[in-house]
């Protein structure tokens, strides 16, 4: 018996880092998801990342919903005179309860008629848990590394 407690015991004191293992892996799979969506066109697949609630915000085109951001995304998927792409990588994810805040830094290519344009673009992701489980964009905030001479 005093095994048994012992053993119960260890669970208890590991379960959260098991779950909190498993929520960063389904918030890496929702923004590989992400990638794979925007990078094929599928501007209704790259939009089901955001939370209806989205407060986005970045430089240029400043603080926007998810209806803006949406409409932004489709906007320049639409283009076919230009191949946009990106990727991620993911710096950090801290996750607490139902929010999770990523680190990350996404590397944009922009080609078009032959020419290639490459940016990277630091930002901070807080997710958040939606009542059907899957983790979400509540707010981000991103930038260029560009800088304005």
């Amino acid at each position: 018996m005093p095994l048994l407690r012992l053993g119960l015991g260890l669970l208890l004191l590991v379960w959260p880092a098991v779950a909190q293992s498993d929520d960063a892996a389904e918030i890496r799979r929702a923004l590989a998801t992400w990638t794979e969506a925007f990078n094929a066109r599928d501007a209704a697949g790259a939009c089901d990342l955001f939370a209806p609630d989205l407060v986005a915000q970045m430089r240029g085109p400043g603080v926007r919903g998810k209806k803006a951001t949406c409409d932004r995304i489709a906007a320049a998927l639409a283009d076919d005179t230009r191949r946009l792409t990106y990727s991620a990588d993911i710096e950090e994810i801290i996750v607490s309860g139902d929010l999770a805040a990523v680190r990350l830094v996404w590397t944009f290519r922009v080609r078009k008629g032959g020419e290639d344009r490459v940016s990277r673009e630091p930002g901070l992701d807080l997710f958040r848990r939606q009542p059907d489980g899957a983790w979400r964009i509540a707010r981000f905030l991103a930038y260029s590394e560009e800088r304005d001479e």
